[in-house]
């Protein structure tokens, strides 16, 4: 019932900005780390091999320090576990791009800008709200219930490698020059481990929506997106809201002429389409706290 519970406490208090402003977020933590650790190895010869030295470290190092937190009890388990689900503060920014667009284009091209690592200067109002939907559905899987899934299935120490491996995967898994080597093993091993719960995230958003036919257009649409993962999700929302995510798109000024996810929905995205999704995000994770409680009552 601990990860019921921080599931919970998650939803209740999210990211308070008073306590963060005081002491470092974990993510803030595991993020140092790497890049102390990248600064020193990411050079030379073998960096392939150096990246995965780091990424064997850092995962060791996570597993460890979740050990010893969960031998703490179960109010620390919680606590860790609600810091480390995002489900509240991922509603809330994707909530936020919403009301920004009902001000202004610009207004939603600066909310969106919080939340995507595509170029917004050219966005238009549909290109604001896919992006804000795309997000919410790709993020809902790593950032929900991938780390609930791992919570469950390894509790903490298997939540916090997660988180580690995750983080890596957020700043060093590119393919630039600088990283594609380095980060080459934290980009598979964030594959790895994000397997499971995107295609989950897909069947939970389709229960959720009482969408069956969801699961049918994800397993059709998720490879046309470019990472193994995040298709999944956002195919299934892609599917309940009736509208068509992903398309071109320009990243560092390049414009990348990718395919639509449920080409045959609407591209005439908006406001009304966000908060469609945001309520889409608090049924799924309903529904995700449902099967954690009979999972708990299960084990």
């Amino acid at each position: 019932m601990n990860v019921a519970l921080a599931m919970l406490l998650d939803a209740l208090l999210g990211e308070p900005k008073w306590l963060w402003d005081r002491v470092p977020h974990p993510a803030v933590l595991i993020g140092r780390a790497i890049s102390y650790l990248e600064v020193r190895l990411n050079s030379g010869k073998d960096r392939r091999a150096k990246g995965m030295l780091l990424v064997a470290g850092l995962t060791l190092g996570a597993w460890i320090i979740g050990a010893i937190f969960a031998g703490l009890g179960p109010i620390a388990e919680i606590l860790i576990g609600a810091v480390l689900i995002a489900q509240r503060s991922l509603a809330d920014h994707v909530a936020d791009v919403s009301r920004a667009l009902r001000l202004s284009l610009g207004d939603g091209r600066m909310m969106v800008a919080r939340i995507v690592g595509r170029d917004v200067k050219a966005l238009d109002r549909s290109g604001v709200a896919r992006g804000a939907i795309e997000s919410s559905a790709e993020n809902l899987s790593d950032g929900v219930v991938a780390p609930v899934f791992w919570f469950a299935l390894l509790g903490l120490p298997g939540l916090l490698t997660y988180k580690a491996i995750n983080t890596a995967d957020s700043m060093i898994g590119y393919r630039t020059p600088r990283y594609e080597a380095f980060g080459w093993a934290a980009a598979r091993l964030d594959d790895l481990v994000n397997w499971p719960a995107a295609r989950l995230t897909a069947i939970l958003i389709a229960a959720a929506h009482l969408r069956p036919d969801a699961m049918r257009l994800a397993a059709r649409d998720a490879a046309l997106h470019r990472s193994p993962n995040a298709g999944w999700p956002e195919a299934a929302m892609a599917s309940v809201l009736g509208v068509a995510l992903s398309g071109p798109r320009s990243y560092d000024g390049q414009m990348r002429d990718e395919p639509y996810v449920n080409p045959e929905g609407r591209r005439d995205v908006g406001p009304d389409d966000i908060d469609a999704a945001v309520s889409g995000l608090w049924r799924t994770w309903a529904l995700t706290l449902v099967f954690v409680v009979l999972w708990g009552v299960i084990a």
